[in-house]
């Protein structure tokens, strides 16, 4: 019953990220910022209410780690929708999640931890995934690849800052912080080439904030009350989503060589998962 539940959840997690990801990339006539800026105000609406009502110190504990992260998360977030002015959303989308790739790297040399060699096979096959979609597919633009890939490594940052604040801050603290910086970051930013929005315009760009939170809400939900090994990979549907409106919506352009990169992509984060997973569950027995 739990299992359905949190399923259930995190396909609504991948849905919302996908309708993000969908109007980011139609709301090409607004600068980076200014959706930066939209994406983290509408989300505040949501968390700030939250700490007063549940009485949660708004500050924190890990105040610098909180800045820390909010920052690699604003970076992260800046490139990954700056990458979307280039390159397909499903290659976008896919690129980013190799930030499990970074994040082990950190980990190795920032938390001392260690990784199996399978581990790094799995995760160097991933990122052979990136290299299939540049080097096959000829219409990937390099400044694209590159926002992208940044922007994962940025957003392995993210992880292992998180990892941490451990417990010490609520969840949505953390989150508080991100958002809050953004939009502050993302207001000043955007002074300068502001667009009035007009219209549609205004109900796109304030739904941001609203599908970015929600989407982060219920994978939340998913992972709290489902086996992390079978709930995770329900979050790459988000680049099957994304790939298929893509097609239908804004008229996107996929070879072959794009959809096998990000199978390739997309398997090796799996096997590396499902490892973890077992490698876990093998520890936990024996003691």
């Amino acid at each position: 019953m739990f299992m359905k539940k949190a399923i259930f959840y995190m396909i609504i997690s991948a849905i919302a990220f996908t309708l993000l990801n969908v109007f980011v990339k139609s709301l090409g006539q607004f600068s980076v910022y200014q959706i930066v800026f939209f994406r983290a105000l509408g989300s505040l609406v949501f968390t700030f209410p939250y700490l007063l009502k549940k009485k949660v110190p708004i500050y924190g504990n890990k105040k610098t780690l909180l800045i820390l992260r909010s920052v690699f998360g604003l970076t992260s977030m800046l490139l990954f929708f700056l990458s979307l002015r280039y390159i397909t959303m499903g290659t976008a989308v896919s690129i980013r999640y190799i930030a499990p790739i970074f994040a082990s790297i950190f980990a190795v040399f920032l938390l001392k931890e260690n990784i199996k060699p399978i581990q790094w096979l799995f995760l160097a096959l991933a990122f052979s995934g990136v290299l299939v979609l540049k080097g096959f597919d000829k219409n990937l633009q390099i400044e694209g690849l590159l926002y992208a890939l940044i922007s994962a490594v940025f957003a392995g940052l993210v992880y292992i800052t998180i990892r941490r604040i451990g417990d010490k801050d609520h969840p949505v603290v953390v989150v508080n912080y991100f958002m809050f910086i953004s939009t502050i970051i993302g207001g000043l930013l955007t002074l300068r080439n502001w667009i009035t929005p007009i219209g549609y315009e205004w109900l796109a760009l304030l739904s941001l904030g609203v599908f970015g939170y929600f989407a982060q809400l219920y994978m939340t939900k998913a992972m709290q009350i489902g086996e992390t090994n079978v709930i995770t990979p329900f979050k790459y549907l988000e680049v099957i989503f994304t790939t298929v409106i893509g097609l239908l919506w804004l008229n996107e352009a996929y070879s072959l060589y794009t959809l096998l990169g990000m199978l390739i992509i997309i398997t090796g984060l799996c096997l590396n998962l499902f490892y973890k997973s077992t490698s876990t569950s093998s520890s936990s027995q024996k003691s």
